[in-house]
């Protein structure tokens, strides 16, 4: 199971419509809703601060929150939509999607890299690039992976990480169809530069010849 589902409070909002939900960001709040999970739909007002902070930080559609009203059970949602005020792209309205456990949601899981003092190629002067660390996964809602493990124990200078080199979480699958790359041992700056030098020179010597 993943770490920490992150919390996001929220209160019961009283009362529908425009004029609701314009008193509701009067006082600070963002209107929302949530809805699914054969239940009725529950209005809903998220303090204005909490989401924009939330929001600021990333890939908020795709983060599962635990979500937690006064006088309802806490629920596992993910946001369907985010409203935005047209002048100041600031959010007006939110729309949130309650999960089952067995249901299937994109998320994005943090890559761990094993090794990394041992691999040859990076103890031979190699330098690890990451180019994803995290990947995007259809996982289940009730069991999230804490993370990808990637093993550089053998690998040397120049090789490839590719996501169909890595064992995946049991019951999990990448969004992405194509062989995409999580992460590659280039060689170091100085021996990127000595080998460009090498090969600039072999070819003023060719075209001399």
């Amino acid at each position: 199971m993943a770490g920490e589902i992150p919390d996001l409070q929220a209160q019961e909002r009283t009362g529908t419509g425009k004029g609701a939900a314009r008193a509701a960001r009067r006082d600070g709040m963002v209107p929302g809703i949530v809805f699914g999970g054969d239940k009725e739909p529950l209005p809903i007002n998220i303090p204005f601060n909490v989401l924009l902070k939330r929001l600021r930080q990333g890939r908020f559609k795709s983060t599962l929150f635990n979500l937690q009203v006064e006088g309802h059970e806490d629920v596992r949602v993910i946001c369907r939509d985010v409203q935005r005020d047209i002048v100041k792209d600031l959010p007006t309205h939110v729309d949130f999607m309650r999960l089952r456990r067995t249901s299937k949601v994109n998320l994005f899981i943090p890559v761990e890299f094993l090794n990394e003092e041992t691999a040859p190629g990076i103890r031979k002067g190699g330098v690890l690039t990451v180019v994803r660390p995290e990947v995007e996964l259809v996982v289940t809602a009730g069991e999230i992976p804490e993370k990808v493990v990637v093993d550089l124990g053998g690998m040397q200078i120049g090789d490839i990480v590719h996501i169909n080199d890595v064992t995946l979480p049991e019951g999990t699958k990448a969004t992405i169809d194509r062989n995409f790359v999580i992460a590659n041992i280039s060689a170091p700056s100085g021996l990127k530069a000595s080998d460009d030098a090498d090969e600039a020179a072999e070819e003023t010597e060719e075209a001399e010849a």
